[in-house]
């Protein structure tokens, strides 16, 4: 692994975390639409990691020899179908049904601020990594002066 390889695994770690927080914000923020811009049902959005794709010879050979590893990267950004959305009685509402039930998105804020806090610690987590790296660069880099 070369000197600043730690620092890019850190790196990635922090984008992807970004990005899992943009769409927990997103979440959050259709938690009381009732349709989206094309008029379908807002449906909740989750966020898939696979690890980065070694490219080099000297990657793959890394690898053999026990230096796994080149990071994370967001596969997919999926749509959540499979729960159920919240059917709300309110027959005053514009986009209420025959029976006067608006639906509602899929999103539990719960669900979504506990996810909010795990992506933050884990963006904290690798900030602290790349930190560390940094400071260890930075003092041997002051024993050869």
């Amino acid at each position: 692994m070369s000197v600043f390889g730690t620092m890019d695994i850190s790196a990635t770690g922090m984008t992807a975390q970004q990005t899992r927080v943009d769409v927990i914000s997103q979440n959050i923020a259709n938690v009381n639409s009732t349709r989206d811009a094309d008029g379908n049902i807002y449906r909740r959005k989750t966020v898939v990691f696979q690890e980065k794709d070694f490219t080099a010879f000297s990657d793959v050979l890394g690898g053999a020899t026990g230096n796994i590893g080149k990071g994370v990267k967001v596969a997919k950004i999926v749509t959540d179908d499979e729960s159920e959305v919240r059917m709300v009685y309110d027959p005053s509402h514009p986009d209420a049904n025959e029976e006067g039930y608006v639906t509602y998105p899929n999103v539990n804020t719960v669900t979504e601020m506990t996810n909010l806090i795990d992506a933050t610690r884990s963006y904290e987590a690798n900030l602290t990594a790349f930190n560390a790296s940094k400071a260890m660069i930075q003092k041997a880099l002051e024993l050869g002066k």
